[in-house]
Order: C-alpha cells, then structure tokens, then sequence
C-alpha cells in the first residue's frame, strides 16, 4: 500500500482489500480506480484503486451539509452557519431576505428547524435539540411569548375563566410554560393535538359563568332555569290554548267564507255579504244567477 493505492486480480478484490486494511464502509470511503487490470500473453497487469476516507462529519455538520443542499435545490443563496454544538445544535442562517426566509408567523423557518434536527439525528440514541436562526428571529419571538404569556395569565385571572392561546409548535409552548411557572395564580396545560397543540392557562380561582350556564339551560330546554321563562311568568314549555273557532254549520255562499262586504266608499263592513273569497265546489248555475259581474263594478246590495 502506498498512498492508499491497493492492488488485486480484479477491481472489486482491490476494493475488498483496502477497505478491510483501513477499517472502512464503502458508504465511508471514496474510491478511485487507477488501473483497470487486464490479463497478457504472459502474465497479467494487476487492478490498482485508491482509497480515500470521507471525513466524519459531526451531527451539527452533518445538518448544515444538508441545509447547504437545501438551499442550493431552492435557490434561496442562504448561507447556514454552526453556532454552537453542545447540550444543543444551533444554526444561524444568513439570507437576503430573511423575512421570505423566516416566513409567516416563522412557518418557514420552522420547517427548516424540523429537517435539519431529523439529519442531525439519525443514528443518535439520545435525542439533540436543534434550534435554527436567522435574523434574531427566535429571540425576538421569545420575548413576544413571554409578554403574551403574561398579558394573558393577568386576564384570565381577572376574568376568573379558562383563556386558550393559538396553536404552537413545542419550542414555542415551553416558552409559554417557564414563563408563567412561578405564577401562583394560574396553571397552564398543553391540549389538542399536533400540530394544532395549544397552552390552556387556568387561573386556580374560577368564578362562576352566568353566560355559560345560561346556554347551558337553553340547550335544555330552560330558559330561567327551574322551568319558567325569563320573567318568571310560569313555565314556557307548556302548550299554549288558543281559542276555539266555530265554523258555520251550513257551507253555503253565504256562510262558508268572510261576512265582509264591500260599501260604495271603498271599504269593508260586516252584513249584506255579496260575494265570499276563496273557492266554492258546487254548481254555480243552483246557487247563483247567469249575471256576470265585472271585478271593477260595484254588485247590487
């Protein structure tokens, strides 16, 4: 072996030999053949590779080899950056536009964050934090929780209710929580489920809600709430009576429609009916004359 050259009958016992000398995958080590190998009249010219070993990359490198590609793909021109690996893998990103970078409410950035902590993972058996930046946006973004962690907790104990915050990632709830964890006053409490998760802060002293049970008492079919309506009045359930109507006894004419009748000023007045609304079933030629009577003349009373 010099200089990493390795020689066998054939390519692939070449490789087979200088992997096995230098303790190395294939998926760690490039390899580069230099000579072919071919057989003479006499002898043979033997297979000549050369091995080289890939530096190992550490679990932050290995995600800011990622991000690099990424980035690349997109055509972004970002430019990520190790920061610190220790406890935690931060990265920091370089962009010229770090607002399109950061996107939305940090949507972008944070699916950033979920790709490269996937990458600086794999093959590890305790799990490391990575945090990606860029522009000081996490700071930033944590002061802003914390002042809404506070902002809200104070209001829920004035209204002595339950407040639930807008959904958040893990990071950002952790935040909400250590914020508020030495406030005697509340508690708070991660629902729902992912990636709609969101903090619940409870303040220990609930009043009561008047609003609350009186939905309560209308889905029940109560208004007041022990059965009688809101002015106390009895109960509003109860079946209303409304007055009989009498029908004539005979359905003539005469007596099966209205007894309104109309005057020469125009009106309506009760007695000497002419006429009636509605529809008769009968023989008109019984009941009633040949006459026709147009509908702008007035009939004969």
């Amino acid at each position: 072996m010099t200089n990493n050259l390795f020689s066998g009958k054939t390519v692939e016992e070449a490789v087979k030999i200088g992997l096995e000398e230098l303790g190395l995958t294939r998926d760690e080590a490039q390899i580069e053949v230099v000579e072919e190998g071919k057989k003479k009249l006499f002898g043979s010219v033997p297979a000549q590779v050369k091995i080289t070993p890939i530096p190992k990359l550490s679990d932050g490198e290995r995600a800011i080899a990622f991000l690099k590609g990424l980035f690349e793909f997109i055509g972004e021109g970002a430019e990520p950056s190790l920061t610190e690996e220790s406890e935690r893998i931060v990265i920091q990103i370089d962009a010229p536009s770090a607002k399109k970078l950061i996107g939305r409410r940090g949507e972008t950035i944070d699916a950033i964050q979920t790709l490269a902590s996937a990458v600086a993972n794999i093959g590890r058996e305790e799990y490391i934090r990575v945090v990606v930046d860029c522009g000081n946006y996490r700071e930033d973004r944590e002061e802003t929780l914390k002042h809404v962690a506070e902002k809200t907790a104070a209001k829920a104990i004035r209204l002595g209710k339950r407040i639930r915050l807008e959904p958040m990632n893990p990071y950002e709830r952790r935040i909400i929580h250590a914020a508020l964890m030495e406030n005697d006053a509340v508690t708070t409490k991660s629902e729902g489920k992912e990636p709609s998760r969101y903090v619940v802060i409870t303040p220990k002293e609930l009043k009561n809600d008047r609003s609350r049970d009186r939905d309560r008492n209308r889905r029940n079919g109560n208004r007041g709430g022990n059965g009688r309506d809101r002015y106390g009045k009895g109960d509003f359930n109860k079946k209303r009576e409304y007055p009989h109507r009498e029908l004539p006894k005979e359905a003539s004419p005469q007596t099966a429609g209205t007894s309104l009748s109309r005057g020469t000023s125009g009106g309506y007045k009760k007695g000497n009916f002419t006429g009636f609304f509605g529809t008769y079933l009968g023989n008109s030629r019984d009941e009633q004359p040949e006459t026709e009577v147009s509908p702008t003349e007035t009939p004969d009373e």
